[in-house]
């Protein structure tokens, strides 16, 4: 195959610039993808700060990759070559262990990510396992379908792994690149919705979105006539100061307090949880399976990110304008490399 041009960075917070290199042979189970859009997930600048500790250098972000697949090795099934495919934060698992013989192939002890100790997909083309790349349904718009295969997976997952039922009382914490998926997944499974926001100015972005109310965290009393009253909660803030007890006590009994935003230190107290039942958990993005009856789900009910348009070579300013607090709700860079 022919080189893969990216966009790179040399060193933690550097400048992506312009990379190229030999992928080799592919696989007999890959596939290669020619990226169409790939979406900006904050994951990306948090790697190519490092940190997690985890960056290889030189590093290419992206893994909200949508595009078409252009070859296909001689084991790969599912997929052909011309079909429109997207590809999220994992590229590949071992398909033998117990969790991927049960479905659970994001949970395998073998998981290859996307861009973490290869190069992601802000780049001409990438490569997966076949299994990974996931076709993309008719009614989607390829253009806004990136950052469905990280955010929007990442916050329809819970929904699957915990039952979520259409009578229960949801509430959504942080109204941003997923919080505003979390509205519209949740409006559409038939829950009654609850967007706790700090921001009143998204009160009415937020019901457009899905929301039945919007309960501003800012207000202490606000959250106490709300103490009992929701069967799920679903936290999608990165906050290192989020208090969550409130929220806790916001639990109806055997309600669960949901968290996929990163939080790097919980202090509960046990009593609320005892007394009431209730249950504190996380989750990562999703198995392949899932990913698939989300892009379904998102067909039938014409659910798509808000999103802005950046052409990939102008991947810096775009990373600058998520950092700056300024992205409405999800940024997706158009592919012009060449």
């Amino acid at each position: 195959m022919s080189e893969i041009h990216a966009l790179a960075a040399r060193q933690a917070g550097g400048k992506l610039e312009p990379f190229s290199y030999d992928p080799g042979s592919l696989g007999d189970d890959q596939v290669e993808i020619e990226v169409q859009y790939c979406g900006i997930c904050h994951s990306d600048f948090s790697f190519l700060n490092n940190e997690f500790g985890l960056t290889q250098f030189p590093f290419v972000p992206g893994h909200e990759a949508v595009g078409k697949v252009v070859a296909a090795g001689k084991n790969a099934k599912l997929v052909k070559v011309g079909q429109a495919v997207g590809l999220g934060w994992n590229a590949g698992s071992c398909l033998h262990c117990y969790q991927c013989l049960t479905g659970n192939h994001n949970m395998c002890s073998n998981l290859e990510q996307t861009m973490i100790g290869r190069y992601g997909a802000y780049a001409t083309r990438v490569r997966c396992h076949w299994v990974w790349a996931t076709p993309i349904p008719e009614g989607i718009d390829l253009a806004k379908a990136g950052p469905l295969f990280c955010g929007g997976i990442t916050v329809f997952n819970p929904l699957v792994q915990f039952d979520v039922r259409p009578t229960d009382r949801v509430g959504v914490i942080g109204i941003g690149g997923l919080g505003h998926l979390a509205l519209q997944f949740l409006n559409q499974w038939g829950c009654h919705v609850t967007a706790f926001t700090t921001s009143p100015s998204k009160a009415d972005e937020a019901k457009r979105m899905g929301a039945d109310a919007v309960l501003n965290t800012r207000s202490a009393d606000e959250l106490k006539k709300a103490a009992g009253s929701f069967d799920f909660i679903l936290s999608t803030v990165a906050a290192s100061d989020l208090d969550v007890n409130p929220y806790i006590a916001a639990l109806a009994p055997k309600g669960r307090f949901h968290i996929v935003g990163i939080i790097p230190e919980l202090k509960i107290g046990l009593f609320p949880l005892l007394v009431g039942q209730r249950s504190v958990s996380s989750s990562p993005s999703g198995a392949p399976a899932t990913v698939a009856t989300m892009l379904d789900f998102c067909a039938r009910h014409k659910i798509a990110p808000v999103t802005e348009e950046f052409p990939m070579s102008k991947a810096n300013e775009a990373l600058a304008h998520l950092e700056a607090g300024k992205a409405r709700y999800r940024i997706v860079l158009k592919n012009d490399l060449q």
